[in-house]
């Protein structure tokens, strides 16, 4: 059975949000800044597709302990462009792989994908719904 987001607590652990929803001119930047490698292996989201975070459909998280708020120890750092940030990569400690497994379970227990090239970051399963925006932040009402 699929582990529920709700039921990481229990278990002693949290969610950690990295990024969210992310303006185009955002992934713009980041597409002009990358190396042709990053960009070939698809570590960096084509700004003339768009990304699935520029339609508020995509997290980049990790799982952290509720009792110290520290992150847990997974197969990579977040954001590190290697081998290592694959979610099939058979490395790492066994603790790191089972935390990796827990995030895994517990985000597509509730619609989300991971992407094939980083444990962290999940596509929620409607993006298609949802047009591309470039929104700034500082013109983001609370």
């Amino acid at each position: 059975m699929a582990t529920s987001v709700k039921s990481l607590a229990p278990r002693g652990y949290g969610l950690l949000v990295f990024d969210g929803y992310r303006p185009w001119s955002v992934t713009k930047a980041f597409w002009d800044s990358a190396t042709q490698g990053q960009r070939d292996i698809g570590f960096v989201a084509n700004p003339a597709e768009g990304s699935k975070h520029n339609r508020g459909c995509a997290v980049d998280l990790t799982l952290c302990e509720l009792g110290t708020g520290a992150e847990v120890t997974m197969p990579s750092s977040y954001d590190e462009f290697s081998d290592r940030a694959f979610p099939a990569y058979q490395g790492g400690s066994p603790e790191s792989r089972t935390m990796r497994h827990l995030l895994r379970s517990a985000m597509e227990a509730q619609g989300f994908t991971v992407l094939n090239e980083e444990w962290w970051h999940f596509d929620y399963k409607d993006w298609r719904e949802y047009g591309i925006l470039n929104i700034p932040f500082e013109a983001i009402k609370r």
